[in-house]
């Protein structure tokens, strides 16, 4: 809890939050390309995948889903890589890779195992601290100022 605490703590997070940014300047510290990959989604398939190959790491996620979901899978990928977990080569996930390119595997389908935990707690911990850090947002229109703000 404490490690992923602190690896939250640490990322310069884009205001507003945008996981795609968060991403790039991950990539640009590390100084590894992590690419993103929109993959349609369907029962039995991981809706979110790091595999890491040795010029870059690639996300594959469900394009298919709600904007918030997609942020948390991307940010959850981008989890495995910040704490430098360590995955299998999963041939049946990845069929058409040759398995001397392909260094680790990690589909994002199930939290049994510590890995995906950590990376789940990680990936939490980074949406709350968008989320509280995040612009307050304009009066609604319809309803006026929020509680609090004067009227203009």
């Amino acid at each position: 809890m404490r490690r992923c605490r602190s690896l939250a703590a640490e990322l310069e997070l884009p205001v507003p939050f945008d996981a795609v940014e968060l991403i790039a300047a991950a990539a640009e510290k590390r100084g590894r390309p992590i690419e993103l990959m929109p993959i349609p989604w369907a029962p039995g398939v991981p809706c979110g995948l790091l595999v890491s190959a040795d010029r870059a790491d690639y996300i594959a996620y469900a394009r298919d889903t709600s904007e918030l979901h997609r942020q948390h899978i991307l940010v959850h990928e981008l989890s495995h890589l910040l704490c430098g977990h360590e995955g299998t080569l999963a041939t049946e996930l990845t069929p058409h890779l040759a398995v001397e390119l392909v260094h680790r595997v990690l589909g994002r389908t199930v939290y049994t195992e510590p890995q995906e935990r950590e990376a789940e707690l990680l990936a939490s911990l980074i949406i709350q601290r968008a989320v509280w850090t995040a612009p307050a947002p304009p009066p609604d229109p319809f309803l006026g100022p929020a509680p609090g703000r004067a009227r203009p």
